[in-house]
């Protein structure tokens, strides 16, 4: 047997491919080495604060953020949401035939978690539908954005809402790390909404529950899990069970400019109201409070008064047109799957007092 220098034999076992591909692999390593070197400052701080306060890996936490970019859409879609469109204009595009259509479809294939849901939360069901229809059309279009993009887009790169990001990114982080998915491996709306429901990170936290039993709080997957979490989102915000969401209401001549600038929050007692020129058209007591607002229909200015409820649908997502459409399709839906409701009376004791 001839022996070999070590330092010979190592060269001589490896091709010249095999050489090549090494090398290759090495600076691609070092070129990754270097990127992670290079995150921005706003990022670092970031990190530091998450491995303080949370026990982060930091190392692991650079090398997600280094494969991070910043999406120019993201800013775009924020910038200039649907929801911001006139109300004739928002109306035909999210309670259309299709969306009822559909909204009858989804509510029969789980009626019974819906009636589950309402008997335990007080929220309707059509509510309930009527939300995640117009969230993501019931499941069928819950977002394509990377939610870590998406947010660490917004969070260091739209200074409007940077603070409020920030907090949904770090939100993000710990859902990730509690419910066991890949930080890249997520997708949702431009502002980082997911699932079913398009709830937030926070909201998906605090308000997402396993509705069905199994043991997952699935909101991608699990219309039950969505349905239950919906109602529980607008519970733990102060649904009242039976009470009016909105009424149209006339004007008349009366200056109401100072009313409707005072917000969506109900804050006048509709007693109050009737003073100031404002008529309720269908029946609502004068204990009840309310808050007027204006919508901008096919035929001019149309005007609603919003009680308790309606400001709860506010807190979902805080666009009056959105709230408004909840409340159209909900009737929408309830006409057709419940045609024999159609004459209970507005009123409810909940809205007195």
């Amino acid at each position: 047997m001839v022996s070999r220098p070590a330092g010979r034999f190592s060269v001589t076992c490896f091709s010249w491919g095999t050489l090549v591909a090494l090398a290759a692999a090495f600076f691609v390593c070092a070129a990754d080495v270097q990127a992670q070197r290079q995150l921005p400052p706003e990022i670092e701080v970031f990190i530091d604060e998450m491995v303080q306060r949370h026990q982060f890996e930091r190392e692991r936490l650079r090398r997600v953020f280094s494969q991070v970019r910043a999406r120019p859409a993201v800013i775009r879609a924020i910038s200039a949401p649907v929801t911001a469109r006139p109300w004739h204009e928002f109306r035909a595009r999210y309670v259309d035939s299709a969306r009822i259509t559909e909204g009858v479809r989804f509510w029969e294939r789980n009626a019974p978690a819906l009636a589950r849901a309402s008997a335990k939360f007080g929220v309707p069901e059509e509510i309930i539908v009527a939300t995640i229809g117009i969230e993501t059309r019931y499941g069928r279009s819950t977002g394509s954005f990377k939610v870590l993009e998406a947010l660490a887009t917004l969070a260091f790169h739209y200074p409007p809402r940077a603070e409020l990001f920030k907090r949904e990114l770090e939100e993000y982080l710990l859902l990730a790390r509690e419910a066991g998915f890949k930080l890249l491996g997520v997708s949702g709306s431009y502002a980082g909404a997911m699932g079913i429901p398009q709830f937030l990170p926070s909201s998906y936290r605090q308000f997402a529950l396993d509705f069905n039993g199994d043991g997952k709080r699935d909101l991608w997957n699990t219309a039950a899990d969505a349905i239950g979490s919906v109602a529980n989102y607008y519970q733990s915000f102060g649904w009242r069970a039976g009470g009016l969401i909105a009424v149209p209401a006339d004007v008349g001549e009366s200056d109401v400019e100072a009313v409707i600038a005072a917000g969506i929050r109900p804050h006048l007692k509709m007693a109050d109201l009737l003073q100031q020129g404002v008529t309720p058209l269908a029946p609502v007591a004068e204990d009840a409070e309310a808050a007027l607002f204006m919508v901008e229909s096919d035929h001019g200015p149309q005007f609603w008064l919003g009680l308790n409820n309606f400001y709860v649908i506010t807190r979902y997502n805080r666009s009056v047109n959105y709230a408004l459409a909840v409340y159209e399709l909900a009737r929408e839906l309830r006409a057709l799957v419940k045609p024999e409701e159609r004459t209970k009376p507005p009123m409810n004791a909940d809205e007195r007092g």
